[in-house]
């Protein structure tokens, strides 16, 4: 009987840990600078939205407010897949007033990524749509998250809301120039292709459709673009064509492809991402075309 108790005791004093190292967590989350931490606490009401994976962190925000007296928000994130991210912009249109323009780097459809979308699951009680997507794609995750809280924080979604505790992530772009080994290394780079592929292109863009038509629902006027690529890397991307037809075909908007918009190896930290010197002069045209 003693024995029974002491289980009962340990499984009790568990149960109740993990609630209230959880709420600790929580709270200290909710607090962060992290975009996403803005966007669930009602804190990222903008004027212009940006959305793409890690080639949309080159939207320099601070360069873009700058430029056009503009309040920004960026949804991108490395990895980022185009059905995470279509449910955080419609998250972001349900909580808040409906930006004047949304631009998006649709090279975030090139895959699909749901070990990201499980690092996610400290968001999933804020988000229906969040915690809907974490099921199809990880029951194992959603239901562990259900079940301990503490669990939700094990990700590196928490880790980089602690690393913007105290700090703003609207610069979170590449600071260096590529290296002239990077440079000399692209003669022998291999033919590149946007992974379009059969097995995933129609979910994909049909994620990517979902996501616009709620945008202009809203009364926001949608820029599609690709953002620059290193020139000589650009040249090995087999299938780009192919994939801006097939995007435009389905959601029936131009796509701006500035993937060739930025030419100078001073512009770029690596192959698919600019520096801030690369973006600057991307917004720069990016303004000129009016997409901002």
């Amino acid at each position: 009987m003693k024995n029974t108790l002491w289980i009962f005791a340990v499984l009790a004093l568990t149960f109740l840990g993990d609630r209230a190292v959880g709420y600790v967590l929580q709270r200290q989350a909710a607090d962060s600078q992290f975009r996403y931490a803005r966007l669930y606490d009602d804190r990222a009401a903008a004027d212009i939205l940006l959305v793409g994976n890690s080639r949309g962190l080159i939207f320099y925000q601070p360069y873009i407010e700058e430029k056009t007296q503009e309040k920004t928000f960026n949804i991108s994130y490395n990895g980022m897949p185009i059905d995470l991210g279509n449910a955080l912009v419609q998250d972001y249109f349900d909580r808040y007033p409906a930006p004047q323009k949304m631009v998006v780097d649709i090279t975030m459809c090139d895959r699909l990524n749901d070990q990201l979308v499980g690092g996610f699951k400290m968001y999933a009680p804020y988000s229906e749509r969040l915690s809907a997507l974490l099921k199809e794609k990880s029951a194992t995750t959603y239901h562990g998250a259900q079940f301990s809280h503490l669990f939700r924080y094990n990700s590196e979604i928490f880790q980089r809301n602690l690393f913007y505790q105290n700090k703003t992530d609207e610069d979170w772009l590449l600071d260096r120039i590529i290296s002239d080994n990077m440079v000399l290394g692209t003669e022998k780079l291999e033919p590149y292709y946007i992974n379009y592929s059969p097995d995933s292109t129609e979910y994909v863009l049909n994620q990517l459709v979902e996501m616009v038509k709620y945008a202009q629902s809203k009364g926001t006027e949608v820029e599609l673009v690709i953002n620059p690529y290193f020139p000589d890397f650009a040249k090995t991307i087999v299938n780009k064509q192919k994939f801006i037809q097939a995007v435009e075909m389905k959601t029936g908007l131009t796509v701006n492809d500035y993937s060739l918009a930025v030419q100078k190896k001073e512009g770029f930290g690596d192959y698919q991402h600019l520096n801030k010197a690369g973006a600057r002069e991307f917004i720069d045209k990016m303004l000129a075309d009016k997409i901002l």
